[in-house]
């Protein structure tokens, strides 16, 4: 539906303000929904055609209901495509209309300058109804409940991809010691005189060049001859699926890797939506009449309850600690080595360059180099980012402990893979039979049972054949 006359003045004001600050953004395309036809589309993942699915009916029913029973609300929803389209509820008020078009221009324009956005389809839209005319001809070909049993296992492993694979160099690289691996069979370094053999070639440096050869020639016998991350990729390349499967299997890896770069950058991309959202409200658009009502639903957005971090409040106020520390020069060698506590909290050398700085944090960082690089202790302080535990004595959340590393630490841990264990494929054809082997590195977080046992079922129905799994700790398989 196209916007009424006065939502359209209010978009091309906004939009004005976006740029004069220096936001750059595809096309953006607003479209009014009433909360019924919103929900449809956020249970859809934001795109207006899916293949059909009963998780997505599943996800429309929970969102219908919260809001029926006024726990949630849809402001907005906004899809990372060019050109990029969002969602305004007719229900709302002007105000908070005018605050979802801040926030969505700040989304689009982290989705088209963020590095880990840029290997992303911007035609998804077109992508996504595709796929959905493909699974809607092999429901009929095939049958529903088939087709249906096959998506369910796919997207029990739908995390079980390597993000950051977009990003590696497609070339195949050749390993320059391996031809001389080859040819040198003795394990020896070639000499000149040799009077200097015993010297260059002692027998325990050959002994060990002898077992990194032995240990090459397994590796090149294996496949994959090192563990792979992108666990669908392997299932596509070597599972005997028929075809009309493996064409699913591709869709859902493809939907996986599109949706990838939402999880790695939450806090900073909501953070930055948010930064942008007040700042225009705050400096441009707000009128005097609408200050309670934006105070009140922005705060209501902002809340952060103990032990949880909320990506809105956690990214706008770390991006807003960033912007003034650089501008009064809260930084660097200096800075750091300093002793004088006084003298740390007047530090102002006037630089100016906090908002070079965030733009530049925009461009180039996920969450985990955002926090990792950025966060402070003088910031968890300040906003009292401890770790909690719930005491059941008392029956109310506690703190654990303020010990900056152990909070940095923790907050990296759930970001880190989303949280989740670390599952690589390590053999191909396990024992010689044709099995595939799992490998979990464990890197902090442990396999739950439970969940383990169904996934394995629903990959070794996709392998055909056994599946087994194995934890490494420490570089130790167990």
């Amino acid at each position: 539906m196209s916007l009424p006359l006065e939502l359209s003045r209010l978009r091309d004001e906004i939009r004005g303000y976006a740029v004069a600050y220096g936001l750059d953004f595809f096309e953006t395309v607003f479209e009014l929904l009433d909360y019924d036809q919103i929900n449809s589309v956020a249970a859809l993942g934001g795109f207006p055609v899916r293949y059909p699915h009963w998780r997505f009916g599943m996800e429309y029913d929970q969102l219908s209901k919260t809001y029926t029973y006024g726990l949630q609300k849809i402001y907005e929803l906004v899809i990372n495509n060019d050109p990029s389209y969002a969602y305004l509820m007719k229900s709302n008020e002007m105000v908070d209309q005018k605050l979802v078009m801040a926030h969505v221009y700040g989304h689009v324009d982290f989705f088209k300058n963020n590095y880990w956005f840029s290997k992303t389809n911007r035609k998804m839209i077109d992508t996504m109804a595709n796929h959905a005319v493909r699974i809607r001809d092999y429901m009929d070909q095939y049958g529903v409940e088939k087709v249906e049993d096959f998506i369910d296992r796919c997207l029990s492993i739908e995390n079980l991809i390597d993000p950051f694979l977009p990003f590696l160099d497609k070339k195949t690289k050749k390993d320059p010691t391996a031809e001389d691996d080859q040819k040198n069979v003795s394990g020896k370094l070639k000499v000149e005189r040799g009077y200097m053999d015993k010297f260059i070639n002692p027998p325990e440096f050959v002994e060990s060049q002898k077992k990194k050869m032995v240990s090459n020639e397994e590796k090149s016998k294996r496949n994959p001859a090192e563990p792979q991350k992108d666990v669908l990729k392997f299932l596509l390349d070597y599972a005997p699926l028929e075809q009309w499967e493996a064409d699913v299997l591709s869709i859902i890896r493809d939907e996986a890797y599109y949706y990838a770069p939402q999880w790695q950058t939450k806090i900073l991309n909501e953070g930055w939506a948010s930064y942008w959202h007040s700042t225009i409200m705050t400096t441009r658009a707000l009128k005097d009449h609408e200050v309670i009502d934006y105070a009140d639903h922005h705060s209501g957005t902002m809340a952060m309850q103990p032990g949880r971090v909320n990506p809105y409040k956690v990214g706008n106020e770390l991006l807003r600690d960033i912007e003034d520390r650089w501008n009064r020069g809260r930084f660097g060698k200096e800075y750091d080595e300093c002793d004088d506590l006084v003298a740390k909290k007047n530090w102002d050398k006037k630089l100016g360059k906090g908002k070079e700085k965030i733009f530049e944090v925009r461009r180039v960082c996920n969450d985990v180099t955002f926090i990792d690089e950025y966060l402070t202790p003088e910031f968890c302080e300040r906003f009292k980012l401890y770790t909690y535990q719930f005491n059941k004595r008392t029956n109310q959340y506690e703190i654990a402990d303020r010990d900056f590393k152990k909070i940095k630490e923790k907050m990296l841990f759930g970001l880190t893979n989303m949280g989740q264990p670390f599952i690589f494929v390590a053999d191909g054809n396990y024992l010689n039979k044709g099995e595939l082997l799992l490998l979990h590195k464990h890197q902090g977080i442990d396999l739950d049972h439970k969940y383990t046992r169904e996934t394995l079922r629903n990959v070794a129905a996709i392998w055909r054949r056994p599946v087994n799994i194995e934890t490494e700790i420490d570089g130790q398989r167990k």
